[in-house]
């Protein structure tokens, strides 16, 4: 039998601050400013900050107008 080999790409909806740079091309102290001032999303579980992509993409293409 042979196995299933496609591969399902999966595009996180909360993105670490490292995937968050590599998404927004920002530094870490951008999108910490950013998340201060509340103007993108985030959520802290425990000492882990992930931040909410889609809100990071809005800021960008409102920032982009």
């Amino acid at each position: 039998m042979a196995e299933d080999t496609q591969q399902i790409e999966i595009t996180p909806a909360w993105l670490d601050y490292k995937q968050a740079e590599a998404y927004s091309q920002l530094s870490r102290t951008t999108l910490w400013q950013l998340l201060s001032a509340r103007k993108i999303k985030a959520a802290r579980i425990g000492r882990a900050v992930r931040i909410n992509r889609e809100s990071l993409q809005e800021f960008m293409e409102e920032a982009a107008r």
